[in-house]
C-alpha cells in the first residue's frame, strides 16, 4: 500500500524571506496545514499568507492575518478543478463546492451562444468559477432544424426525438454552417471547442477533421465524448479513439478525451493503449475519468438505438435507472418514446464485481489520466414528471435526482482510493484532480495558468481537508448526500465554505473565458 502523503522540499526560491516579509499582516492566513503543491512537488507543513486574494507567501516562519485558518492535521490543497460540469446552476454549484470544487467548467458539450451565455452566469451571483466551450452539437442541431440555439442545455435535451443532427452527414453547405457556429463561440471568448459526439455518430470523417483544423487554428483544444461506446467492430470505442488521435496526430490540435472509462466500457485496456501511444509518440492528447461504474445520459441518446445495441454495451436488463428505479425494458422504450430527452443513469459496470472494479481502476489510476465529475444538473420526479430544479435551497430537496457523480466525484478519490484502498497516494489523487486539469488549459486560457498551484502570485483557489475524515456519501438511491471532511473552500481568497458548511450567499466566482475578439 502507498504512503497517503510523501514529504518533499520546497524550492528555495519559494522560502527565501526577510524580517520585513514576515513583519507584515495578511488578509488571511493558513496556519500548520500540511500543503501540497503538485507543480513544485511540495509536500510539507507551512504556512500561507494571502491578500487580495492571490497567494503571496509560503513559509515556514510564522506571519499574522487578519483571519487565521488553523489547519494542523489537515491536507491544504489547491481547489478541484472540474473539466466536465454540466450542471451550470446555483445548486449544481454548490454541490461541487461542498466536495471541493473550485472551477467548474462546461467543456464536453459545450453551450452556445458563448456571449449570451457568460452574459447570463455573471449576474448568477455564483460561488465557483465557471467557464464553457463552443458547443458543436448545438451548432449541428441548429443547421440541421434550422433553429438558433439558445444557451441552455435544454436546447440540447429538446431534440432528442430528432434523429437528423444525430445520423446524417452534412452537406457542403450544411458543414460551413456548422464551422461558422462554432468558429463564432471561439470569437466570443469560448475556451474551446465541445464534441459531444456520442450524441450524434453519423457525422462524417471531413467534419470532425475540420473541427481539429478549427481548434488548432485559434490554439484551442476539443473536448470529445467519442462518437461510439461499443465492444463490438466495427463502430467499437477503440476505432472512435483511434480517430481523435488520428485528426491530433494530423493537424496538431490539442484533443481531450472525455470519461474514457465510460465510452470504453469493458474495453478500458485496449483504449488505454491506444491512448499510451499518442502520448508516446507526442500527440497532443489528454483524458478524464470518472470513479464510477454507471453513466448518466438522456434515454434517448443514439448509443441506445440501432441494431446490436445491446450487444454493442453489453447491455442487461435493468441496466437503466430512472431515479431511485430500475426500468424494465418495456419501461425503457416507452421512455424512448414518450421523452427521449429524459436524464437517467445507465449503469456499465457493477462495482461489486471484482473484476468489472478492477476495470474501473484501472482508467483511474492510469499516471496521465485526471479525474473529471461529468456532474448533471439536479432534477425533480414528480408523479412521474420530470423537471429541473431551479430553486436555491441548501441543502437540496431530498428527493433531488442526479448521478451521485455530481456530489461525490472528487470525495470518492480521497475517501476511497486515497485512504481506504491506498490506491493513489495523496500527491497523486491531488495532482489528478488540480494541477493536471489545469494544465490542458493553461497553454491558451491564461487565468489557468494561475490555477490549480499553490505558490507565490497563484490565485488563492484553496480546499482544506480532514484526510481521516472526507469521504462521499452520496450514492445511486440518495445522490443528493453531502460530502464530509472539506472543511474550508477558498475562491478567489473568498470563503465559500467554512467549517465544513456551505456559505450561501457566497458569491466569488469568477468567468473562466478567452479574450474575446467581437465587439
Amino acid at each position: 500500500m502507498k504512503s497517503p502523503i510523501r514529504a518533499a522540499v520546497l524550492p528555495i526560491a519559494l522560502l527565501a524571506s526577510s524580517a520585513s516579509v514576515y513583519a507584515e499582516s495578511y488578509d488571511l492566513v493558513i496556519h500548520g496545514g500540511h500543503v501540497i503543491d503538485p507543480e513544485t512537488g511540495l509536500s510539507d507543513v507551512r504556512n500561507i499568507g494571502i491578500n487580495k486574494g492571490t497567494i503571496e507567501i509560503i513559509t515556514t516562519e510564522a506571519i499574522e492575518g487578519t483571519q487565521v485558518i488553523k489547519a494542523q492535521g489537515q491536507i491544504v490543497s489547491p481547489g478541484f478543478i472540474d473539466l466536465h460540469h454540466h450542471g451550470q446552476n446555483i445548486s449544481g454549484y454548490r454541490m461541487q463546492a461542498q466536495q471541493g470544487v473550485t472551477t467548474a467548467l462546461e467543456l464536453e458539450s459545450g453551450i452556445l451562444p458563448i456571449g449570451e451565455w457568460y452574459e447570463a452566469q455573471s449576474n448568477k451571483k455564483l460561488p465557483i468559477n465557471y467557464g464553457a466551450s463552443a458547443a458543436w452539437t448545438f451548432a449541428r442541431v441548429a443547421t440541421f432544424t434550422e433553429q438558433a440555439p439558445y444557451a441552455d442545455l435544454k436546447y440540447f435535451q429538446n431534440v432528442q426525438g430528432i434523429d437528423s443532427w444525430k445520423q446524417e452527414i452534412a452537406t457542403d453547405e450544411q458543414l460551413e454552417k456548422i464551422i461558422a457556429y462554432v468558429e463564432q463561440g471561439l470569437k466570443e471568448g469560448a475556451i474551446g471547442i465541445g464534441i459531444n459526439a456520442g450524441y450524434a455518430p453519423g457525422y462524417g470523417q471531413k467534419e470532425y477533421y475540420a473541427l481539429a483544423k478549427l481548434a488548432a487554428e485559434h490554439e484551442v483544444a476539443t473536448y470529445t465524448h467519442v462518437r461510439y461506446a461499443s465492444m463490438l467492430e466495427p463502430g467499437s470505442s477503440f476505432e472512435a479513439i483511434q480517430e481523435l488521435i488520428a485528426n491530433s496526430a494530423l493537424t496538431n490540435a490539442k484533443m481531450h478525451i472525455n470519461h474514457i472509462n465510460s465510452t470504453s466500457l469493458k474495453d478500458i485496456d485496449a483504449t488505454l493503449e491506444l491512448f499510451d501511444e499518442a502520448t508516446e509518440n507526442g500527440f497532443h492528447v489528454t483524458a478524464g475519468a470518472y470513479p464510477w461504474g454507471a453513466a448518466s445520459t438522456v434515454i434517448g441518446g443514439a448509443m441506445f438505438s440501432g441494431p446490436q445495441w445491446k450487444e454493442r454495451l453489453g447491455y442487461q436488463e435493468e441496466s437503466i435507472q430512472l431515479g431511485n428505479k430500475r426500468l424494465s425494458n418495456e419501461e425503457v422504450f416507452e421512455a424512448q418514446k414518450e421523452a427521449p430527452g429524459t436524464v437517467i443513469n445507465w449503469h456499465f459496470l457493477d462495482e461489486a464485481v471484482p473484476s468489472e472494479l478492477s476495470a474501473l481502476d484501472r482508467s483511474i489510476l492510469h499516471p496521465n489520466v485526471l479525474i473529471e465529475s461529468d456532474s448533471m444538473p439536479w432534477m425533480l420526479i414528480d408523479e412521474g414528471k420530470i423537471s429541473y430544479y431551479e430553486g436555491d435551497e441548501w441543502p437540496l430537496p431530498s428527493e433531488a435526482f442526479a448521478h451521485p457523480r455530481s456530489s461525490g466525484t472528487f470525495t470518492k478519490i480521497l475517501g476511497s482510493y486515497v485512504r481506504e484502498r491506498g490506491l493513489l497516494t495523496m500527491e497523486e489523487a491531488i495532482s489528478k484532480m488540480s494541477y493536471m486539469p489545469a494544465t490542458v488549459l493553461d497553454g491558451f486560457v491564461p487565468q489557468m495558468q494561475k490555477k490549480g498551484r499553490i505558490q507565490p502570485g497563484m490565485d488563492a483557489d484553496i480546499v482544506i481537508f480532514d484526510p481521516n475524515t472526507v469521504d462521499n456519501h452520496a450514492t445511486y438511491q440518495v445522490p443528493s448526500a453531502l460530502s464530509t471532511g472539506i472543511n474550508t473552500v477558498l475562491v478567489n481568497g473568498q470563503f465559500v465554505v467554512q467549517d465544513g458548511k456551505l456559505i450561501t450567499d457566497a458569491a466569488p466566482g469568477q468567468a473562466i473565458r478567452r479574450s474575446s475578439t467581437v465587439q
